[in-house]
């Protein structure tokens, strides 16, 4: 059977920690003046300071004045709830990438923070002290997430067979890799260095019986949160919400009431929180409204013949749902094959296709068109010194990179090994040249760490446009040119950007 690790050993991509998390954790673990090496590290991110302030004044924390600085937010909710704010925003970003293959990163956090926010209203609700309840439940499904990315076919499989048999998703995970995603989440959240207060309740998220009786009680938070979470982003919300109350009437004695009144605040505060974290809150409608509609179309049904009709109709679009994603599966597998399976860019087939229809484009309409050959210097030597695995890294967050700095029209390629491609539609040489310096820096300025080194790397850039080389042009020719001024940026020392000069 295998081994979490090994099966991160042999096949996952595991993500190195955002820097900054990195540097905010370390603060925190500082005994001496940790309150201001964490305020320091969030000033130096306006952005992020401005919204770790946004959420402080939120009704996540209900605070009778407002919050005008972090000195005042860690005196009214504490340095731990500040970190908490602050790595969540740190995390969510970092997995932001539209690069993720045909994983709905959108829907992912949509639920997530839900998630979040119901952890830390129910935590307050039992009077729960527990500070890191909203980033648990933020990472809670974050196992799902790197799954999906490093295995997406394997686990394209996994999510296929769930809806058909409708199994448990940690018994169909098992079945597939012999782990589930609450194991892989601690797995990596144990290299992140993460506190064991966050790690602990997430890994028993799913089964909170078998929890450390320190953690049991976050844990059954955790797995609490998780089912209101289902209530507002998936089907059948009426029975979600029965199992809901049953839940919480048997751990904190809740009455129906309670709970109802707790799921519409949940709600309301996620639409908040989501709006925060910029992303889309979707179709969030106010519990009493979920079940009112619920309640109108029972109460519509007076004879156990209309119930099976409903019923037969409910099963129709279920059936009709599974078709159209099970469909949709198979267009993203067919998508998968246009992909490295490393770093998520489009590999060599799909740029040969798209830089051929481009070429033709160009030629046609006399645009200019302007490719990239980009190559990371001394490689191998990265490999030597630090192993294959952070070779492997090295090329994710260089493929992170490019696509940060491109714009929205332009293609990026894996096109082999450590070499990568551009191709810049409708761009001349002058402005694929500022661009190619932009790429170029921004890669070299880039800090990269392994165990406790820290390193960078460059690249060298090819450049050719079609108004440089001959009338009739071929699109190997224009890849021959780029491959030459490649050459040339290497001959000149590397970490430089050379054009092809006829």
């Amino acid at each position: 059977m295998t081994t979490v690790k090994e099966l991160f050993d042999e096949k996952v991509r595991l993500p190195s920690p955002p820097a900054i998390a990195l540097k905010i954790l370390e603060a925190v673990r500082q005994e001496d003046n940790s309150f201001e090496d964490l305020a320091q590290i969030i000033m130096s991110d306006p952005s992020l300071a401005i919204r770790v302030l946004t959420v402080a004044n939120s009704s996540l924390y209900g605070l009778s004045q407002p919050v005008t600085s972090l000195s005042q937010a860690t005196g009214l909710i504490g340095t731990d709830a500040l970190k908490n704010i602050a790595l969540s925003f740190v995390i969510v970003q970092e997995f932001q990438n539209p690069s993720q293959g045909s994983f709905d990163l959108e829907y992912f956090w949509r639920r997530s923070v839900t998630t979040a926010v119901a952890a830390d209203v129910l935590g307050n609700a039992v009077k729960h002290n527990d500070q890191d309840l909203f980033v648990s439940g933020l990472l809670q499904d974050i196992g799902i997430l790197i799954l999906f990315l490093s295995l997406p076919e394997d686990y394209t499989t996994v999510l296929d067979g769930k809806r058909v048999s409708g199994e448990n998703l940690c018994t169909a995970e098992k079945k597939q890799f012999s782990c589930d995603h609450t194991e892989i989440a601690s797995y990596l959240l144990t290299t992140w260095n993460l506190p064991e207060s966050i790690r602990e309740p997430i890994r028993n998220s799913h089964s909170p019986q078998e929890a450390k009786e320190l953690h049991k009680k976050s844990a059954t938070i955790l797995e609490c949160a998780d089912k209101i979470s289902a209530i507002y982003h998936g089907l059948h919300s009426t029975s979600k919400a029965k199992d809901v109350r049953t839940a919480l009437d048997i751990n904190w004695g809740f009455s129906a009431e309670k709970v109802d009144e707790l799921i519409d605040i949940i709600g309301d505060r996620s639409r908040e929180i989501l709006d925060l974290f910029a992303i889309d809150p979707g179709k969030i409608k106010p519990f009493s409204l979920i079940m009112q509609e619920a309640n109108e179309e029972l109460g519509a049904l007076n004879l156990s013949y209309e119930q099976i009709v409903m019923e037969l109709k409910q099963a129709k679009q279920n059936s009709e749902q599974l078709a159209r994603e099970l469909q949709l599966a198979n267009l993203n597998l067919k998508k998968l094959a246009y992909r490295d399976g490393l770093t998520g860019l489009y590999n060599k087939r799909y740029f040969h296709k798209v830089f051929t229809t481009e070429m033709e484009r160009s030629l046609r309409y006399k645009l200019p068109l302007t490719l990239l050959l980009l190559d990371i210097d001394f490689f191998k030597d990265v490999n030597d010194t630090y192993g294959h695995p952070v070779g492997d890294k090295v090329l994710v967050i260089v493929s992170n990179i490019l696509l940060r700095l491109v714009r929205n029209s332009d293609i990026v390629a894996r096109y082999g090994g450590e070499e990568f491609t551009v191709i810049l539609p409708e761009t001349g040489t002058k402005g694929a040249t500022v661009l190619a310096q932009r790429l170029r820096r921004g890669i070299a300025q880039e800090q990269l760490i392994s165990g406790d080194q820290t390193f960078s790397v460059t690249v060298s850039i090819g450049l050719a446009g079609t108004n440089l080389v001959q009338k009739d042009l071929h699109p190997d020719t224009l890849i021959e040119c780029s491959d030459q001024a490649l050459y040339k940026a290497k001959q000149n020392g590397r970490n430089r950007v050379e054009q092809f000069i006829i």
